[in-house]
């Protein structure tokens, strides 16, 4: 993240009536908190300009005020004169929209001015938290703008697909490359990240495997405050590995600085393929340590857990650790397990190895027709109680595998965890989460 603006940078707009989260997005995009965000509308008034960059293209994003119709000589006159004097100036337009309300009276207008203009627009769909909103963000066809861009400028969702688009346009309207062309391909990075309590060798570990120091490493908790995240090539293929905050309990978090590295740490968490859950093998699984490992576990994505300092303790000690890995993190039962030292760097080239088994299941695409072979089968094993059955079923996204079931009713949570169970058996898919989703006939 380049500090100073480049007036030779490219300018990336964001654009939209008041309230739909154009300042969440800027925040986002940049990866820290620059621009104020309240759940109020207005607080946007002057335009802001950051520098940013993404996969090593670097642009000024310029945050404006709310767009509304209003007469020049009020005050929402002139923050949408600034809107529009922004605009004017850009080489891409992120038009942002309220994706969980449709279109308004004001996101017609702005669209209509939009559309005046020769610079490409690309339409956002914001608060898309889950695939679950998506359905509705189709009215927003009707603004003339494209397809919308899916995104959730809180949790991070769809933000990385959002920039590529960006810097795409950016690179043809400079008869460049993009990145992804340069790279060979349009793969996208996987993500790793490296969580656990403070003061346990994430940083450490971080820089083994980056082979740099990139992150500060010292001896005193708390030393990284946001997440640092840097790219390798590996022979698992491109990489982004991330460096989260020390997590604690937030009975114990004292300052606003370390409320937002946690609120980070946990977003990195939310955002990751696969999390590294490193824990301190001199101290032991710690409760804090239970508790971060139940949070990664629930985000929905696999897990390794990483014993540091292995090198420390003596035979007695390692024997008392396995067991208190089986009492304590029983419901990482299948996760692979590392025991290495950061500090040396022995064990760290095994741990990329160790992953590949996860990140292919966790990709794992299958078949409709096995989807469903595998569903009759498990119901003609054991029927659904009071005669509710699944019609159809498919595979409606993969990291993790998502399942969506068509079903005639619903179902209990039971049946619902036995198929589950069904479909895991019968494609391999290990520890990596598992999604399902119910839709009913009449949905």
């Amino acid at each position: 993240m380049a500090d100073v603006i480049d007036p030779n940078d490219p300018v990336v707009v964001i654009a939209g009536r008041p309230n739909v989260g154009k300042s969440t997005l800027m925040n986002r995009i940049i990866g820290r908190r620059e621009a104020i965000v309240e759940e109020r509308p207005g607080v946007t008034r002057d335009r802001k300009s950051v520098s940013a960059d993404w996969l090593g293209r670097t642009f000024t994003l310029v945050d404006t005020g709310g767009w509304v119709a209003a007469d020049d000589a009020h005050l929402d006159g002139k923050v949408s004169r600034q809107s529009e004097q922004a605009v004017d100036q850009a080489d891409v337009v992120l038009f942002v929209v309220d994706g969980t309300v449709g279109v308004t009276e004001d996101d017609m207008r702005v669209a209509q001015l939009l559309r005046r203009t020769d610079v490409p627009v690309l339409l956002v769909a914001n608060k898309m938290d889950d695939a679950g909103h998506e359905a509705g963000m189709w009215e927003l066809l009707s603004l003339g703008m494209g397809e919308p861009h899916p995104v959730s400028s809180l949790h991070g969702r769809g933000t990385g697909d959002l920039l590529d688009a960006v810097i795409g346009h950016l690179a043809e309207r400079s008869g460049e490359r993009t990145p992804s062309d340069a790279d060979g391909g349009d793969e996208r990075a996987l993500s790793i990240a490296i969580v656990g309590r403070p003061n346990v060798g994430k940083s450490t570990l971080f820089n083994q495997l980056v082979g740099t120091d990139r992150a500060v490493v010292h001896d005193l908790p708390g030393t990284t405050r946001d997440s640092v995240d840097t790219m390798i090539e590996s022979p698992l293929g491109r990489i982004r590995l991330v460096d989260t905050a020390g997590m604690r309990r937030k009975s114990r978090i004292d300052e606003a600085t370390e409320y937002y590295s946690l609120v980070r740490a946990l977003e990195s968490v939310d955002r990751a393929d696969i999390a590294l859950l490193v824990i301190d093998a001199t101290e032991g699984i710690t409760h804090q340590d239970q508790r971060l490992a139940e949070r990664v576990d629930a985000a929905g994505c696999p897990v390794a857990v990483v014993f540091n300092k292995w090198e420390l303790l003596d035979g007695e000690q390692r024997a008392d650790i396995d067991s208190q890995l089986d009492r304590k993190l029983h419901f990482l039962s299948k996760s692979p397990v590392l025991k290495i030292s950061a500090l040396t760097g022995k064990g760290v080239q095994k741990l990329l190895p160790a992953l590949e088994e996860s990140i292919g299941e966790y990709h794992s695409r299958i078949p409709t027709r096995d989807v469903n072979r595998v569903i009759r089968n498990a119901q003609s094993r054991h029927a659904a109680p009071d005669g509710a059955r699944v019609l159809y079923a498919v595979q409606g996204a993969a990291e993790p595998p998502t399942f969506t079931l068509f079903a005639n009713r619903a179902l209990p949570r039971t049946y619902i965890r036995f198929l589950e169970r069904s479909l895991r058996e019968a494609f391999d898919l290990g520890t990596t989460p598992v999604k399902m989703r119910v839709r009913k006939r009449d949905d």
